[in-house]
């Protein structure tokens, strides 16, 4: 089991349990202010949250912080950038292969980040991610602000590698047709709770 998630609740979020299998994807479904941000939150261990949550049977508590969100890693709806330019975020340069696919030039890299839209941020902290190797991806509207096309590879980038490295993945969306195109379980929450369907 890669992720287990027990009655795992908190200020702004309604209680919710799941498990994840390595290869497993999970969409977070619900109306807006429900806590699916916040769930996310929770699982990467940057909310105050009751419940348990094991990565590989391990209990998120007895992991280091900085461990646990190097293995377990939260891309936001609005990413973060500290530094000035694009490559000083990256460990070394993610795969021309993943640039193509999500039509990006490797040039882009140079480029300071102030200069770069709302889409690239977003794709460009999806490989941000990606490059950590991590076990579990928690994805919150990554797709938000791209165009269907890009759309469209972003999906089929994560779910490649969800299932080439045996990772889990949980991807909050308010599209229904994204969780039909990675095949996922669909997590729908509402004010009393989460249910899977």
């Amino acid at each position: 089991m890669t992720l287990t998630v027990q009655n795992v609740a908190g200020p702004h979020l309604p209680v919710v349990s799941f498990h994840l299998a390595d290869g497993d994807i999970l969409t977070v479904r619900g109306p807006s202010g429900v806590g699916k941000s916040q769930l996310l939150r929770a699982l990467a261990d940057l909310s105050v949250h009751t419940g348990d949550i094991a990565l590989d049977g391990v209990a998120q508590p007895a992991m280091a912080p900085a461990e646990w969100r190097r293995r377990v890693v939260y891309v936001p709806a609005e990413s973060g950038w500290w530094a000035d330019h694009v490559a000083d975020h990256f460990p070394r340069q993610p795969p021309d292969d993943w640039l193509s696919r999500l039509s990006l030039k490797a040039t882009l890299l140079d480029t300071p980040v102030e200069r770069l839209s709302t889409g690239e941020r977003q794709r460009l902290a999806l490989l941000r991610a990606l490059m950590l190797d991590p076990r579990v991806l928690l994805l919150d509207e990554p797709t938000a602000n791209l165009d269907p096309r890009n759309s469209e590879a972003m999906t089929q980038l994560v779910a490649e590698y969800v299932r080439r490295q045996g990772a889990a993945a949980v991807w909050v969306t308010h599209d229904a047709a994204e969780g039909d195109l990675l095949d996922s379980k669909v997590l729908q929450m509402t004010a009393e709770g989460g249910h899977i369907e």
